[in-house]
């Protein structure tokens, strides 16, 4: 599969986002954080996704206007969080991460999980959308029965839909739903949480044939599977590493042999568990 750096998925609103983007989970040290967008975007990223709970808004917005790249060739990516779901609650909350983030407008607002009222926080992103004060609007680890109740009163349909997916966790039955829907899927944890897949075996047989990085190879893969990407590094290399994943293709051999490591299983929360759905937020 014929990829390129500067390749876009395109919504079905027209709007769109680079294949790779960098995540910003856990990045709260200032300097740091400003640092590892600088290297990003000097590798070629055009893409930075963050969220009010990470807690790094404001610092976000400092790299942006620090990066020397225009604003509109960038686009950036924040959520709704759980504690924030309703109408007003959801127009406040917007209005406080983009100031936050120094910015005019929001390229993509996603809610970050099917909790609350989601559907009255649906009602005012659609208003933002409409407003212009939001290019695109999403939701983020929403499964196909949380969409299907969203479609019952929305006006606007999610361009995107975050999810947890990785080798260990294909998701397949999801992404041909969300193929079916027009809605494209991006790969949150995209090496998933705690670094068990960098030794697996098979990928690291995979990625010493080729001369490359398990992360690199896991990456591809998911690139081949029509997902956008969001890897998180705050290290220089790993950064540019993650977005070298242009210049080499898996073979269906390689494919296949990723594609049989799935057991379904998350390293992240499931919103359908008791555990999540028992939880308070604030």
């Amino acid at each position: 599969m014929e990829l390129k750096a500067t390749d876009r998925k395109v919504f079905h609103n027209g709007q769109g986002i680079p294949l790779v983007g960098l995540g910003v989970w856990k990045m709260q040290d200032e300097r740091e954080a400003v640092d590892a967008i600088q290297v990003a975007v000097d590798a070629g990223y055009r893409a930075v996704d963050t969220a009010k709970v990470y807690e790094n808004e404001a610092v976000v917005g400092r790299a942006i206007r620090e990066v020397g790249i225009p604003r509109e060739e960038l686009t950036i990516t924040s959520k709704l969080w759980n504690a924030d779901h309703g109408y007003d609650e959801t127009l406040r909350a917007f209005e406080t991460s983009l100031k936050k983030l120094q910015l005019d407008y929001l390229d993509l607002y996603l809610i970050h999980w099917p909790v609350g009222s989601y559907k009255d926080s649906w009602r005012a992103m659609e208003r933002l959308y409409n407003e212009g004060l939001v290019k695109s609007i999403g939701v983020s680890n929403f499964h196909q029965h949380h969409l299907e109740n969203l479609f019952t009163t929305a006006n606007e349909k999610p361009v995107i839909d975050q999810i947890e997916m990785h080798p260990l966790l294909s998701q397949k039955p999801l992404r041909a739903y969300l193929e079916s829907q027009d809605i494209v899927y991006e790969a949150w944890s995209p090496l998933a949480k705690g670094g068990e897949l960098l030794h697996h075996p098979v990928l690291t047989a995979i990625a010493e044939a080729k001369g490359l990085t398990v992360a690199q190879v896991i990456l591809r893969w998911h690139l081949n599977n029509g997902s956008v990407i969001i890897p998180k590094s705050v290290t220089p290399e790993r950064i540019r590493s993650n977005f070298d994943v242009f210049s080499f293709d898996l073979s269906d051999d390689d494919m296949a042999k990723i594609d049989a490591l799935n057991e379904d299983k998350r390293t992240g929360s499931d919103p359908d568990s008791e555990e999540f759905l028992a939880r308070t937020w604030s």
